[in-house]
């Protein structure tokens, strides 16, 4: 499954910054606002070490990591959703990802031109907030008055159902929240507002950009934007965009770590954004292991072996009889597959079998 996510923010607080450390394509860094105009998408290959351990024991001709899609959207302004700036640009490519990553500025340089003309994290997280939220509430309007009609036209108790659940909506919207704070089921959400693809509804992450001297803990304004962010049950992380666009042009391992090092890093911005980008929308690794390809396949936690096999290709969950997986561990421990075979490690698995993360498999189907 292909997974991408939007870097959003206000003009000049770093996300075109961002997005060419962490990706490889190159969209153009200046300082004046709207130097990003199409949407740059950058393939990123997502880091895990069980593919360098899976290679080492099957030795194949290839190695696939899988990856994510981050996509630079042009900055936005106050007044977007009334088409300010390139609001309605902006708002168009949003609609398109999985979920949204807020680059907001908390750093000070005089040199950068801050949009709103001071730094502060908070205004500027809801300047982008109030005016995706005024697009949704305009989209929630117009299906709310259509959904009345047809309540007064008949007694249509599907349609019954969504207008309530459309005035929650609408009532949240109003009130400055986001859609996704809206308590209802998956079920109710898609029925009422599905179609509309809310801006709000998506996950969101925030990344906090801090200046090199506020590595690794981050600073003030980071802190400020954290306590936010633990209000909506949102993730911070914290960059330096700067740093990170040095670290993109170490290709030594080695020189790479021990750069990360001097600023008390662990590991990079980019892989703490992967990780995080996981979490927030729930997903998985497994591998799928042979001769010719070891690869890596993304998919949603709690899917079923079928589904897990659909990945790969429709016809697998179409016609799938049974999975066959290994744990990564007794992959190490018993050096090949034929040894954990005969270990009785190796499980056969059903249509019922819920793929855990870093599960080896292979599928058998009639296709």
């Amino acid at each position: 499954m292909s997974l991408q996510c939007g870097i959003v923010g206000l003009p000049n607080v770093g996300k075109s910054t961002l997005f060419n450390a962490i990706s490889s394509g190159k969209a153009e860094a200046a300082n004046y606002p709207f130097c990003t105009i199409d949407p740059n998408v950058g393939v990123v290959t997502v880091p895990d070490e069980r593919l360098d351990t899976l290679e080492s024991l099957v030795k194949p001709q290839k190695v696939v990591p899988t990856i994510i899609e981050f996509v630079d959207i042009a900055g936005l302004v106050k007044g977007a959703s009334q088409g300010q700036g390139l609001g309605n640009k902006f708002l168009a490519n949003i609609r398109e990802v999985d979920a949204i990553v807020h680059v907001i500025r908390c750093f000070e340089d005089d040199n950068i031109v801050h949009v709103e003309g001071r730094v502060n994290p908070i205004f500027d997280k809801e300047i982008i907030d109030i005016e995706l939220q005024l697009k949704d509430l305009e989209s929630v309007d117009r299906k709310l008055q259509r959904t009345e009609k047809a309540v007064r036209a008949g007694s249509d108790a599907k349609a019954k159902a969504e207008l309530e659940t459309l005035i929650r909506y609408k009532k949240a919207l109003e009130s400055g929240l986001n859609a996704r704070a809206v308590d209802v089921t998956p079920e109710e959400q898609q029925a009422a507002v599905g179609e509309l693809q809310l801006l709000t509804v998506k996950p969101v992450i925030y990344v906090a950009n801090v200046d090199e001297k506020s590595l690794p803990g981050g600073n003030q304004y980071s802190e400020q934007l954290k306590e936010m962010a633990k209000a909506e049950g949102a993730e911070v992380v914290i960059v330096c965009a700067a740093i990170e666009a040095q670290i993109a042009e170490i290709e030594d391992p080695d020189e790479r770590q021990m750069f990360l090092e001097e600023y008390g890093l662990q590991e990079s911005g980019l892989d703490l954004l992967i990780k995080a980008s996981y979490r927030l929308l729930n997903l998985i690794t497994y591998f799928t292991a042979g001769v010719k390809e070891v690869r890596a396949w993304t998919i949603q936690r709690g899917w079923k072996a079928p589904q897990a096999a659909g990945v790969i290709h429709s016809d697998f969950e179409k016609h799938f009889i049974r999975a066959q997986v290994i744990k990564i561990p007794d992959f190490v421990q018993y050096k090949s597959q034929a040894a954990v075979r005969e270990a009785g490690k190796l499980s056969v698995e059903g249509k019922e079998y819920v793929v855990a993360d870093g599960d080896v498999m292979e599928f058998l189907h009639s296709a």
